[in-house]
């Protein structure tokens, strides 16, 4: 990869990892059914205006209208709910580490689903080591659970939606459908499902407005987290390829952990770094380019 695409993965780390720092201050003072959903109807305006700029066509089925929502469901509303009420149990560095597992959760899914989406030795073992590592973070609370195992659960949960939205999100590609109209299309679908949630549930009107670092958290989180994030994103997938591209997985906690410590004053445990380390590990096993040149498995 050129050092502008290396520059812009490590970018694009800092913006998604960030996004843990922005949930963490605005939970303190909002519920999460409220910071979702103005997270994704922020974006959502935001990224029509994109789509209208640059005249990029829409879906042109009744079909893929109904695959957008779904894939609004799997790749915003449930994961996002899940991260931010996470995160209301457990500090922002855990939780962008048991985020880290998506890919571990991706490969078993697509293994399960997609015929030509074959679990190699390799992916195996990289499973095996990454889930390890989820394990030691968790520790025993999981079994009678308690301590902060219901919201690392949850982050969990979210890991497992977002390889759910990884494997549907593939029929988009055959479409021919902008992964910028499909990023477009999930928040403006995970938008319309949550608001009337949202208005029944938090009852936003009776919310306190919150002080101005709050309000920068929201933009932050929509306008940086959520839009330049997508953009970024989809121009390294044109740029370097999907898989270079998913090497953000391996960053993410770092730029997230060092916001949460120096910022807000969070813990980092000997147990979180070496939780850390082992699906790091099983990322590098996983993704098997540090050792084709040696051990082909």
């Amino acid at each position: 990869m050129r050092m502008k695409d290396i520059a812009l993965l490590i970018f694009l780390s800092i913006l998604w990892g960030g996004s843990f720092f922005f949930v963490e201050v605005l939970v303190d003072q909002w519920p999460p059914l409220t910071i979702v959903t103005l997270r994704v109807a922020i974006a959502a305006l935001l990224l029509w205006l994109i789509v209208i700029v640059r005249k990029l066509p829409l879906p042109s089925s009744a079909q893929q209208w109904r695959a957008l929502f779904i894939l609004g469901l799997l790749n915003n509303a449930v994961p996002f709910c899940l991260i931010v009420w996470g995160q209301t149990q457990i500090s922002s560095g855990m939780a962008s580490i048991l985020n880290a597992t998506t890919p571990f959760f991706t490969i078993i899914v697509a293994g399960a689903l997609l015929a030509d989406e074959r679990l190699t030795k390799g992916k195996l073992l990289g499973v095996i080591i990454g889930f390890i590592g989820t394990m030691v973070m968790i520790g025993p609370e999981i079994l009678i659970g308690g301590g902060n195992a219901i919201g690392q659960l949850a982050v969990l949960g979210a890991a497992l939606s977002y390889a759910f939205a990884a494997v549907w999100s593939r029929r988009f590609k055959a479409w021919g459908i902008s992964p910028l109209m499909v990023a477009t299309g999930q928040v403006t679908m995970a938008a319309i499902m949550l608001f009337p949630l949202m208005m029944w549930i938090d009852q936003p009107w009776m919310l306190a407005r919150g002080d101005m670092m709050v309000w920068l958290s929201m933009i932050g989180l929509a306008l940086l987290s959520t839009v330049l994030a997508y953009i970024i994103y989809f121009q390294l997938i044109e740029t370097v390829g999907a898989t270079n591209a998913a090497l953000v997985t391996f960053l993410i906690p770092i730029s997230a952990i060092l916001l949460g410590v120096f910022i807000l004053s969070e813990a980092f445990t000997l147990t979180q770094g070496i939780g850390m380390a082992l699906i790091g590990a099983g990322l590098l096993v996983m993704d098997g380019r540090l050792f084709k040149r040696k051990t082909p498995i």
